[in-house]
């Protein structure tokens, strides 16, 4: 069950990025980065999926960055964290 929340969420992910419009250099680095551990999550399965404080890093620093001109990217964002705080990551 968890396994198919947390995908879900990451398709859900997926589609936002798709909808980012305005793409400054910055922003072409975190969603660069977002993807990456995207395809990583989803190719590990939930109880082999170890904790990474550099991911974590990276998916607080996307929601700081999406949290003003992409309210609902950032919401999906923090869904995606609180999913895999839940899982122990």
């Amino acid at each position: 069950m968890e396994q198919q929340k947390l995908r879900e969420l990451l398709d859900t992910l997926h589609h936002e990025l798709e909808q980012v419009e305005s793409i400054d250099s910055t922003t072409e680095v975190v969603m660069t980065n977002l993807r990456v551990d995207m395809k990583r999550l989803l190719d590990e399965k939930v109880g082999t999926i170890h904790k990474d404080e550099s991911l974590m890093e990276r998916m607080n620093e996307a929601l700081d960055h999406f949290e003003t001109d992409h309210p609902k990217l950032s919401l999906t964002i923090q869904h995606l964290l609180d999913s895999l705080a839940k899982m122990g990551f």
